[in-house]
């Protein structure tokens, strides 16, 4: 039987085979998708569906890599990176782009650049190279793309299924034109570097200096024949890349129209947005307390602010928005006086359309006849698609069962994604939603419209290969304490070796904890690797705490200025609060594990409260916050130079590497910790641990210190993610079992 931790690893966490990146047609009647051949298949193909009037025809592959010969060897740096950002595990197709009619695809592979011909099928590779993130025009008669950090145009002179000609549209030594810089990348959501305009004549094209920005090396001492790779990266309290934003006529003489805003007072570009609508930015100030939707007249570069926002905390962007609904701006805004804790709401022209307590996590679309959000209703673990119509109001999209739902909306058309904790497989639902009338779907008596689904009829289910996990989690979703802090706890499933042991089991916290993540979802697959843990003899508790989304802004902000106390306060006292409830729980052997955030937490734990959890495994721990990324830590912890003690009380050791204050550790049984670091980690860099590792040391603190070369902030090795669970729990098992002290009763 195949293990855990090797399914895991070669299924991607169970990523591979489940559709993805869907496009729809606008007129509804075709959809496009990457999908894997099997869910042990890390290569994604391009796939096309038709939608009939009596449902889904058969998915037809459109393109299979190993057709093209083509492999992901010879990446361009600026795809290795955008996969780094976007945590992308797979290879292949990994991300394609259509023209809005839905006709012509484009993709790069292995730096070389396809496109796609819908009405005839028709694949064809292009005179271009190292190709980063190719994009068709509206009018499909060229292609935009960028290659070496310069702007350039694939105009198709001899129509969609003939190669075209390839020209440099703009280029600048040492500037880059056409792609988004770290930290739009890594936090704030925005992937794109140019936007097209309307007819295809014109385009919005970022201007990226780092010229500024703190350069750091970093290197693989696996290699020390190999150069240290450069890296730019903007550190708390350190210069950002200078951004600006260009509208270029790419026809005629090629005129060149600089946007115009005040880059000094708002140097943040969060998000840009052009085609249907006219060409909006949404800026925002340095310490992301200001935030202004603007409209730019491509003409002359003049904006004009459309909306301002101001918080004194901070001004959250949110995937999909700011956009356009009949003409009116769709914002999606923190209302802190709208309902119990706050409210992520949806507003239109500044009217709130959301109902208090709702949490809006994105806008999925936005036409003239409706806007659809993914949003938690009350309870945080769960998430479902909305639709809001002038005529109804907001609206359930069918049936909302208890779960977590994703999904992407056209014509009259929904892709939905569903999770539940009772279905081992992500269901991937085709939707047809119908224009309402206001006499349509009569509301009964006593109901209210958010109560009553919008009409829809589902047409039909995206076929997905995926595996079946081997571990089946059985999850006991808790409210704790007076926060009611939302947690699951696992014990070990019936028909493991340790599920007929009655006796008291260690625990093992298992969060991330922090701002942007949830671990605690009505989601199957979100507790896998807790269950397994759970099987091999732990009880496992995941909780998340102040911070974590989908419960408020004022639960968000709880943060602000501390991000180690109401973090690490919140898993101890959830702790204690599962004990009371299950008596199975032994508070004397407590271990806890994490990654990122996660990891930080588990270095926190073992540091200010040795008393109470006596091992943990941190893995890409962040342990200075003075050295990570601007956009990030000034969020929630300001600027280093006008707010320090909030970095002080925050970080793990100092700026000269020193450790921080921290409770002592007992001479007899000292706490276990094992830290673990990808050495070519660009996001958290590896020496967060090898300085926490020296300051260690220089204390007289016994650890264990595993990095690993070539890896970087995600373990997309199938092998090396496979040892390192293995690793992990043979490392809890000894510490938290088989030491001496530290067995039950001990």
């Amino acid at each position: 039987m195949t293990s855990f931790p090797r399914q895991l690893a070669r299924t991607r966490r169970f990523t591979l085979g489940v559709p993805r990146a869907v496009r729809i047609a606008p007129d509804g009647r075709r959809l496009t998708y990457l999908r894997t051949a099997a869910g042990d298949d890390p290569v994604n193909a391009l796939w096309s569906v038709e939608i009939t009037p009596d449902g889904l025809g058969e998915p037809v592959c459109l393109v299979d890599p190993r057709a093209l010969g083509g492999g992901d060897g010879q990446l361009p740096a600026a795809e290795r990176a955008r996969r780094e950002r976007a945590r992308e595990v797979a290879g292949g197709i990994t991300s394609y782009a259509a023209d809005p009619s839905l006709s012509l695809l484009a993709f790069g592979l292995g730096g070389r650049l396809w496109t796609v011909y819908l009405p005839t099928g028709a694949v064809v590779e292009h005179p271009a190279v190292d190709v980063f993130d190719p994009r068709p025009a509206p009018d499909a008669r060229s292609v935009a793309y960028v290659s070496h950090d310069e702007l350039h145009l694939l105009e198709l002179v001899a129509g969609p299924e003939q190669p075209g000609a390839t020209r440099r549209v703009i280029g600048e030594e040492r500037v880059t034109w056409g792609r988004a810089e770290f930290i739009a990348a890594e936090e704030m959501g925005r992937s794109e570097g140019y936007w097209w305009g309307p007819q295809g004549r014109r385009i919005a094209v970022t201007r990226v200096d780092e010229t500024k920005v703190t350069r750091w090396h970093l290197g693989d001492p696996a290699s020390p024949w190999q150069a240290p790779t450069e890296l730019r990266y903007p550190q708390a309290g350190s210069a950002n890349a200078e951004v600006r934003l260009a509208v270029l006529d790419l026809e005629g003489p090629g005129r060149r129209v600089d946007v115009a805003w005040d880059r000094e007072a708002l140097p943040y570009l969060a998000h840009v947005r052009w085609g249907r609508d006219p060409l909006t930015l949404q800026v925002q100030s340095r310490d992301q307390r200001c935030s202004r939707v603007l409209v730019a007249d491509p003409e002359t570069g003049v904006c004009q602010v459309v909306r301002e926002v101001a918080d004194t905390a901070w001004v959250e962007p949110v995937p999909g928005a700011p956009c356009w609904s009949s003409g009116r701006l769709v914002t999606v805004e923190d209302q802190l006086d709208h309902g119990p804790g706050g409210s992520r709401a949806v507003l239109l022209d500044g009217e709130v359309l959301t109902p208090p307590g709702m949490q809006v996590h994105a806008v999925v679309d936005a036409s003239d006849a409706q806007i659809v959000v993914l949003a938690s209703d009350g309870d945080p673990t769960q998430r479902h698609l909305w639709i809001w119509r002038e005529c109804h109001g907001l609206r359930p999209i069918g049936e909302h069962p208890a779960g977590v739902q994703a999904g992407v909306a056209r014509g009259g058309v929904v892709v939905r994604t569903q999770s539940t904790l009772e279905r081992p497989l992500v269901q991937v639902d085709v939707l047809r939603t119908g224009e309402e009338s206001p006499e349509a779907d009569v509301i009964p008596d006593g109901a209210t419209p958010a109560a009553v689904p919008a009409a829809h009829v589902v047409i039909g289910h995206l076929p997905q290969v995926t595996e079946a996990p081997v571990v089946h989690p059985s999850v006991r979703l808790l409210e704790l304490g007076p926060r009611r802090l939302r947690a699951a706890l696992l014990l070990p499933a019936e028909g493991t070796e340790h599920a007929s042991h009655h006796g008291p089991l260690p625990v093992l916290l298992d969060p991330y904890g922090g701002p942007h993540a949830q671990r605690v979802l009505r989601s199957h697959s979100a507790f896998l690797t807790s269950q397994w843990f759970a099987d091999q003899g732990f009880a496992v508790l995941v909780v998340d705490g102040r911070g974590t989304p989908g419960r408020g802004p004022a639960w968000e902000r709880e943060v602000r200025g501390d991000l180690a106390g109401p973090v690490l306060e919140d898993q101890l006292d959830a702790l204690r609060e599962a004990a009371a409830i299950e008596p199975r729980l032994d508070l004397r052997r407590v271990g806890i594990r994490g990654w990122s955030f996660g990891g930080t937490l588990a270095l926190l734990a073992v540091l200010r409260a040795p008393d109470v959890v006596h091992a943990a495994v941190a893995g890409a721990p962040v342990t200075d916050w003075r050295l990570y990324d601007t956009h990030y830590t000034e969020r929630y912890l300001g600027d280093p130079a006008r707010e320090p003690h909030a970095y002080d009380i925050s970080s793990l050791i100092d700026a000269e590497g020193a450790l921080r204050p921290a409770a002592p550790w007992s001479i007899e049984s000292p706490p276990a910790l094992l830290l673990i670091h990808g050495l070519a980690d660009d996001n958290v860099v590896a020496a967060h641990s090898v300085r926490m590792s020296a300051a260690l040391l220089a204390e007289g603190r016994a650890h264990r210190f595993l990095p690993l070369s070539g890896v970087t902030h995600v373990t997309g090795e199938a092998t090396i993610a496979e040892r390192l669970l293995e690793e992990q729990v043979r490392f809890l098992r000894t510490e938290l079992t088989d030491r001496p002290g530290m067995a039950p009763g001990g």
